[in-house]
């Protein structure tokens, strides 16, 4: 149900989006190096969010490993420090592709 809900608050989110697209008859109010750079940003933003909540759940998972096994603490602090690495460079990426346009 609650998978429904949001796909649901995606498809009205994105239909109440979509008159930002309008023609009017001056032609569409929006340049293409503005409808590009809108997408960008929108990228950029899903990028940071879901980054955000990749790194949340790889630290919760990090802290419950180790509090399971405390002996085993240097490798799950390694391997949660190469993960977040990883997960941070996807960030970076996304704004580097936005700044240079």
């Amino acid at each position: 149900m609650r998978n429904k809900m949001m796909l649901l608050m995606v498809v009205l989110f994105l239909l109440a989006a979509c008159p930002i697209f309008a023609q009017t008859t001056g032609g569409s109010g929006m340049a293409p190096g503005e409808v590009k750079f809108f997408g960008a940003m929108l990228g950029l933003g899903l990028a940071g969010g879901l980054c955000g909540i990749g790194q949340g759940r790889a630290v919760a998972g990090a802290a419950e490993a180790i509090a399971r096994n405390p002996a085993a603490a240097a490798g799950i602090r390694f391997a949660l420090i190469l993960g977040l690495v990883f997960i941070e460079t996807l960030t970076i990426y996304a704004l580097a592709i936005v700044l240079r346009g």
